[in-house]
């Protein structure tokens, strides 16, 4: 059994009656309401009919790029590879590589237990990461001055 909740087990709208509780398996409030053109199912609450993507609160919300296209970016950094050289090689901006980085440490948890698990990321090249995204390197993230 999951512990964690995914984004169609509630409505994410605080405006909504149902917000942030959990659907019974007896009255189900969320639906799917197709998939964008990018293949990202959609869901809609019955209740206040907003609707939002499965990817709602997630690193991967509103990007343009694959999830499997910006854990393995974050794979080539985390091993070391200099930001310029992963912005070349997967034809990325570097300030979009930055941000993904940003957007990452958000989600530190998760993010650390995918690069571990399906990229074989240690947890001495994590540690890096994480101290360049915390401004310690040459480039300052977008956003934190």
């Amino acid at each position: 059994m999951e512990l964690l909740a995914k984004p169609c087990d509630f409505c994410p709208n605080p405006d909504c009656s149902e917000y942030g509780k959990l659907q019974s398996k007896e009255q189900k409030n969320i639906r799917k309401y197709g998939k964008t053109a990018r293949g990202v199912q959609r869901l809609q609450c019955r209740c206040c009919k907003l609707t939002f993507t499965e990817n709602i609160g997630t690193i991967f919300y509103g990007k343009h790029t694959s999830a499997d296209e910006i854990l393995e970016s974050l794979a080539f950094i985390a091993e070391g590879s200099r930001i310029s050289s992963v912005a070349r090689v997967k034809g990325h901006k570097e300030d979009t590589l930055l941000g993904w980085l940003r957007d990452a440490y958000a989600h530190l948890e998760v993010i650390e237990s995918i690069l571990m698990k399906d990229y074989h990321i240690t947890r001495g090249q994590l540690d890096a990461m994480w101290a360049y995204v915390g401004n310690k390197g040459e480039k300052k993230l977008p956003g934190n001055g």
